[in-house]
């Protein structure tokens, strides 16, 4: 359960770096420079999908393949996941940042 946790981190730890920072326009200096913000944006991105895999895990091999009753708890988590991963990938990439400089 608690790397389902991390899906509530996704949209704050990949948007934590902007775009420039990853093709290196904005950033050079620091700690580990493009580098490290391709690190830190590759990290999230595992951790997201890892979520996602997880709750997707928790949904069949938890209610679906036991064939519970009730299974809208798999499913609540599920797509809580969901929603939160894709809402995360719309607001870093379907947005322009051309307007913050």
């Amino acid at each position: 359960m608690p790397l389902i946790l991390h899906s509530a981190f996704f949209p704050f730890r990949i948007n934590a770096v902007s775009n420039g920072q990853v093709r290196g326009d904005s950033y050079s200096e620091g700690c580990m420079g493009q580098t490290g913000a391709r690190v830190w944006l590759f990290i999230g991105f595992m951790l997201a999908f890892g979520s996602l895999i997880a709750s997707m895990w928790i949904l069949f091999g938890g209610f679906v393949v036991p064939q519970k009753p009730t299974v809208y708890p798999g499913i609540a988590v599920f797509f809580q996941n969901a929603f939160i991963f894709f809402g995360g990938l719309v607001f870093k990439f379907g947005r322009t940042e051309d307007l913050w400089q």
